[in-house]
């Protein structure tokens, strides 16, 4: 069994995964920082100021303006913060799914048997 295991971690299929995993962590950053430091903002003051971050429903019945107090004092649905994930991880379908469209059209069309 290690036998085994050197093999598989001595292929390029153990290092390439990790390799692919370390650079997604780094891009992950870079998205929620594009999504929380410029398209949040401007999404904001197109929509007249709003704060989606802040944006929830207090199910305690608080009454805090900002979601991190609303938090201490009880149950809230953060959707503001659904909202801004879902737009982290369309920025990041969308880049994967650029990505891979590039290669394909790198790799060229199969020859068909």
């Amino acid at each position: 069994m290690i036998k085994e295991f050197k093999a598989f971690i001595s292929q390029g299929n153990a290092i390439d995964l990790a390799v692919g995993v370390l650079i997604g962590a780094a891009f992950g950053k870079i998205v929620a920082s594009l999504v929380a430091d410029i398209i949040t903002p401007v999404l904001s003051l197109a929509l007249g100021r709003v704060d989606f971050k802040n944006l929830f429903v207090p199910l305690a019945g608080q009454t805090d303006p900002m979601l991190e107090e609303a938090r201490k004092h009880g149950a809230v649905l953060a959707y503001g913060v659904f909202i801004n994930t879902t737009i982290e991880f369309l920025i990041v379908a969308f880049s994967i799914f650029l990505v891979v469209r590039q290669i394909n059209k790198l790799r060229g069309t199969p020859p068909k048997p």
